[in-house]
């Protein structure tokens, strides 16, 4: 057994909450066509309160799918296109000077990261200083101005698109950027069937248009909390900590994965088994999230190549079941 019948009363989720996750994917599966794998993987990241980034090539749906993401959850969403002349006043915001008759004052006019879904896209064409700016907003959720604290909207995402490095005009992501990130996807082409279906199905962007928010006001707050309740046992905490461990004794990788990682891995595989409908964690969800959780963060001993699959695979396979 890898949860305790004290913990778990039930092994099904609340009917309610269940099927509003699968409503969520089915929607979403309409808009960005042949990615279900991918798209479990976003909502997890979304259910674990965790920041998204997507690298891919221009054109196979990064930003839809935060587009689509944000509209079925209902949340306000904002769209930010990073450019090498991008400043970090123009995604925080900037005080102006007024004068009028009550006499002169600075007025602060928010940036676009005052949303709740913030997709920052094609991130890594920005100067490493205006990428910096999201530093302090992706990890207390709040930005400062002029020496002024400001929170940001509750819940906050940012949902970060790049263009692979070998492209001209990017800049790294430095590391501490990175870690910002609980999960790095890649979608990929669409196999031969979604691809015809999406090239019958006319255009994407009306598609997201015409979505409509499936959650109430403070339901995802809900979904987030029940995600991070679900059950994970003693074993699967060793579990996860092995991974973890196999990781910083591997090698081939500069180091390996911090105890910030690990944790992300534990909430997302908790994220994974809710979406699934089920209140305890399997080894299974660890499995199936830590391509995602642990390849921006495993680097190649004197190269900048990341975790490939057959490195995660080795990974997996190098760490006994519990």
């Amino acid at each position: 057994m890898l949860h305790s019948p004290s913990a778990i009363m039930d092994s099904a989720l609340p009917a309610a909450r269940h099927h509003a996750i699968v409503r969520i994917l089915a929607a979403a599966d309409e808009v960005i066509l042949g990615k279900p794998d991918a798209l479990r993987l976003a909502l997890a990241c979304l259910l674990a309160r965790g920041h998204l980034l997507i690298e891919d090539l221009p054109g196979v749906g990064k930003t839809t799918l935060a587009h689509a993401l944000a509209r079925l959850l209902g949340l306000h969403f904002s769209r930010l296109q990073f450019t090498s002349d991008l400043l970090p006043a123009d995604i925080l915001g900037v005080s102006l000077y007024e004068r009028d008759a009550e006499g002169a004052r600075f007025r602060f006019v928010p940036g676009p990261v005052f949303a709740q879904v913030v997709l920052a896209d094609e991130i890594n064409r920005a100067s490493p200083k205006t990428q910096s700016a999201l530093l302090e907003a992706m990890e207390e959720g709040q930005v400062t101005v002029d020496g002024e604290t400001r929170r940001l909207p509750e819940p906050f995402f940012v949902i970060a698109t790049q263009n692979p490095s070998h492209q001209v005009g990017t800049f790294p992501l430095p590391e501490s950027q990175l870690d910002r990130f609980l999960m790095r996807l890649s979608l990929g082409y669409p196999d031969p069937a979604a691809e015809k279906a999406l090239l019958a199905g006319g255009s994407r962007r009306d598609r997201v248009d015409a979505l409509e928010s499936l959650l109430a006001p403070g339901e995802l707050a809900a979904l987030q909390q029940a995600a991070g309740q679900v059950h994970a046992a003693a074993p699967v905490v060793d579990y996860v900590y092995a991974l973890t461990a196999t990781t910083r004794q591997d090698q081939r990788f500069r180091h390996g994965l911090s105890p910030r990682a690990a944790l992300g891995l534990l909430a997302a595989a908790r994220a994974h088994a809710f979406i699934d409908g089920r209140d305890h964690v399997l080894p299974e969800d660890v499995q199936a999230v830590f391509p995602a959780v642990a390849g921006h963060r495993l680097h190649h001993r004197g190269s900048e190549s990341g975790l490939s699959a057959t490195d995660a695979r080795s990974l997996i396979e190098a760490v006994p079941l519990p």
